[in-house]
């Protein structure tokens, strides 16, 4: 698996026609595609580069192709997929041109981020970066290497990368992962230390509905300059369900208010909402029962009552003329990847069947998700703000 060339990256971009109906703008292989600069066995394709927020929802530009200095535009972000090749059969160091020692902190041009060396042909060395990332496993596995642990993560797995210094190593398997990165504010420079003392939330026991895979949730930060740490690695705590369709979950696994983004514990005390603050973002996972478990039992008060309880009550285009009873618009663009199953994307002039690999830019556009399967889907949505 992942041992040689490059993974087509399939991306759906949505959109609206002249007369405000949603539709698919482009669905095919991701085009801004590369090889990156970490190392010759480690692939990136862009999907969307934002240099402001709220981000703009509108337009014909394929955002995926802006330019950008990593971590991200200042005010912005960026969207990219990685994927890294596994440690090749027979590695010896002393040949591997990638080779890089530790040494004490070293900031990147740019000054937005840093490294302390330890690359490797299968390892990123260890670095830090002024963002919080949402760090989604799609494929393989990899290793998350903190100054006081290491973790294994493998598909479904989100990292919750608070500014801290990690590394990422695949020793084992190559893997493929999404990396939303979010503009962040260090308020002491490039130690980037966690500000307050946020009480994490906890998992409750039978949180989750029974059927339904919890999704993993890890958080990092640096408590201390120069050493990052482990703030939570657990089933994701925050979950809400649906009586309508038994076997649905949304579970929230953080929250960005503001942009620069905070470098706090924890953000989940931020009231419930399928819609993250104007100038934020907010990484959630649906888990989607197939559609025949519910059909036929749901009219407009089960699904006035599911928004209502979601935070988002005015989120609902309910109607019984509508292709989908969970229609949804929100002012918001939309990162959606498939972690599990097959799932239809339904717009108002046409459909997308989308497998686990699959990613969405849904640009504020009407929508809902149809499992016309017989197994659950899985998809994990970095929701951010918008404005048309």
């Amino acid at each position: 698996m992942l041992t040689s060339g490059m993974t087509p990256i399939r991306r759906v971009v949505t959109g609206t026609d002249a007369e405000g109906r949603s539709r698919i703008v482009s669905d095919g292989p991701a085009p801004n595609a590369k090889e990156a600069s970490l190392g010759t066995r480690t692939n990136n394709t862009n999907l969307w580069v934002w240099a402001k927020t709220p981000l703009p929802l509108s337009g014909d530009r394929d955002e995926g192709n802006m330019p950008y200095d990593f971590p991200g535009p200042p005010g912005g972000g960026h969207l990219r997929i990685v994927e890294t090749l596994a440690r090749p059969e027979g590695y010896d160091a002393a040949s591997d041109t990638n080779l890089k020692p530790v040494h004490p902190p070293t900031a990147r041009p740019g000054n937005r981020s840093w490294d302390r060396g330890g690359k490797n042909a299968f390892s990123s060395g260890m670095h830090k970066t002024q963002s919080v990332d949402y760090g989604i496993m799609l494929e393989g596995e990899r290793e998350l290497i903190l100054d006081d642990r290491t973790l294994l993560m493998k598909p479904g797995d989100i990292c919750i990368q608070v500014g801290a210094w990690h590394n990422w190593s695949s020793p084992r398997l190559g893997c493929i992962m999404a990396f939303d990165m979010n503009d962040a504010l260090f308020v002491d420079g490039a130690d980037g230390l966690v500000q307050g003392k946020d009480a994490v939330i906890e998992p409750q026991p039978d949180a989750w509905p029974k059927g339904v895979r919890p999704v993993r949730r890890i958080v990092t930060v640096d408590r201390e300059k120069g050493r990052s740490s482990l703030v939570s690695d657990g089933p994701a705590p925050d979950v809400l369900t649906d009586p309508a369709r038994p076997g649905f979950a949304s579970a929230r696994l953080w929250v960005i208010d503001s942009t620069p983004a905070r470098i706090v514990y924890e953000t989940l005390d931020l009231p419930q909402s399928l819609e993250p603050p104007k100038r934020g973002s907010l990484c959630r996972v649906e888990t989607h029962p197939p559609d025949a478990d519910w059909k036929g039992s749901v009219g407009a008060g089960e699904v006035a009552a599911f928004f209502k309880a979601a935070g988002s009550p005015s989120a609902s285009t309910y109607s019984a003329a509508a292709p989908h009873s969970y229609m949804q618009k929100t002012e918001t663009l939309d990162f959606c990847f498939v972690l599990e199953g097959e799932v239809v994307l339904v717009t108002d002039t046409g459909e997308a069947a989308l497998k686990r690999g699959d990613m969405v830019v849904q640009r504020g556009t009407k929508h809902a998700w149809s499992n016309r399967s017989n197994a659950p889907a899985v998809v994990a949505i970095a929701a951010h703000g918008g404005t048309f």
